[in-house]
């Protein structure tokens, strides 16, 4: 009896440790994931647990090794690096990934690449120009704001508008990315015969601080869709003030084609008055419960967004795509990034392609700018990964 009851608690402890995600036979190599915490960017750290719900945690005779970046990263340059630069030296080792590549991620990489060039190097949402971080990574992934010039106003056409506003302040526009996707948009909405138009907000970080560029823009669409009519689309560049937009196109109407930070987190959740706890990394139940009120409320078919948040797939796909070269199943290319995603999350779409410097025309297969299709609730996607971007646009300044 004594035996029996033994083994009953033996067996009990076993399925506890594999259903905990123990691994009794120590893992052939391990890929290291920095993430930032969940106050500084909870969805790539979102995406570094799923890695370690498929794969296992190091500790735990798995895979993926998990460590964060400062939240104060810009004045903490240096534990950035160390933390970095402290992977390589786990004698298995064979791949690190940066899921935002803040700075000091180039560094890190370069003193890696010195101590273990067999180390492969991966950034995503790299914060560092792109010159800087393709010399010494083996692969960047950011997300394609040059495509996304195009692909928003032909978005916002397709579900039912006819004019398009661009809400910016100069600060933005001093960016030469946003100030070349504000372009190529102008041109686009020519072409296709969408009117295009400029809106000026506060910025946030002026005297008026977030509370008052947010109160602007409650304030303003009402006004707007006045001005321009219900068959508007609105794009804004602050994160800021994407809440107070998506709840006054809910209340008012409009459309509002995705987040700049193109998430289903994004805006969402504070404009609806949501409580997400419950589905925290599952993308697709996050936009079905927001999709929900989004219909209820009379608004279907009038706001999108990407399925997966960017920070999440990038991480994740990296994860992914990182084992299958190690393993030898894959190469460092874009199709093969997109393979990775379509196995760590069902039923994305994404699309892409390589960086193209400006000033030289030199194409970085090392750098990758990918996008998702657009998913407008109540309705579905739109194709937007099926369209061809027009090289004449491609070129603008």
């Amino acid at each position: 009896m004594k035996l029996a009851v033994r083994f009953v608690v033996m067996l009990a402890a076993v399925v506890f440790l594999m259903s905990s995600g123990f691994a009794f036979a120590e893992a052939p190599f391990h890929i290291g994931i920095m993430t930032g915490t969940v106050s500084q960017q909870e969805d790539e750290l979102r995406g570094a647990e799923r890695m370690m719900e498929i794969y296992g945690n190091e500790a735990q005779g798995g895979i993926i090794k998990h460590v964060t970046y400062p939240d104060n990263f810009m004045q903490e340059m240096e534990t950035t690096i160390s933390q970095i630069v402290g992977m390589s030296d786990d004698p298995m080792m064979k791949a690190i990934i940066a899921s935002t590549a803040v700075p000091g991620t180039t560094e890190a990489f370069r003193r890696v690449k010195e101590r273990r060039p067999d180390i492969i190097c991966l950034a995503g949402n790299s914060q560092e120009d792109p010159g800087v971080i393709s010399s010494v990574a083996d692969l960047t992934v950011n997300p394609n704001d040059i495509y996304r010039g195009y692909l928003l106003p032909v978005a916002a056409q397709k579900m039912g508008a006819k004019n398009f506003v661009h809400i910016s302040f100069p600060r933005h526009m001093s960016y030469e990315l946003l100030s070349r996707r504000r372009n190529i948009m102008e041109v686009v909405c020519k072409d296709i015969g969408v009117n295009f138009h400029f809106e000026s907000s506060p910025d946030p970080v002026s005297d008026v601080g977030v509370a008052g560029a947010q109160q602007f823009i409650l304030e303003k669409v009402p006004a707007w869709l006045e001005k321009y009519g219900k068959e508007t689309a609105f794009f804004c560049t602050n994160d800021a003030q994407t809440e107070p937009l998506i709840r006054q196109i809910v209340n008012y109407g409009g459309y509002f084609v995705e987040p700049d930070y193109a998430s289903p987190l994004m805006g969402y959740p504070g404009a609806l008055g949501l409580d997400l706890t419950a589905e925290k990394g599952d993308f697709p139940a996050i936009v079905k419960k927001i999709e929900a009120v989004i219909i209820e409320k009379g608004a279907s078919g009038r706001l999108g967004t990407w399925v997966y948040s960017h920070p999440y797939v990038v991480t994740a796909g990296l994860g992914e795509l990182a084992k299958r070269v190690v393993e030898g199943k894959a190469e460092l290319t874009i199709d093969d990034f997109i393979d990775a995603c379509k196995g760590i999350t069902p039923g994305i779409k994404v699309n892409g392609s390589p960086y193209v410097d400006m000033s030289t025309g030199v194409e970085k297969s090392n750098y990758i700018m990918v996008y998702q299709d657009t998913y407008v609730f109540g309705k579905g996607y739109l194709g937007m990964t099926e369209i061809e971007v027009p090289q004449k646009y491609l070129s603008i300044k």
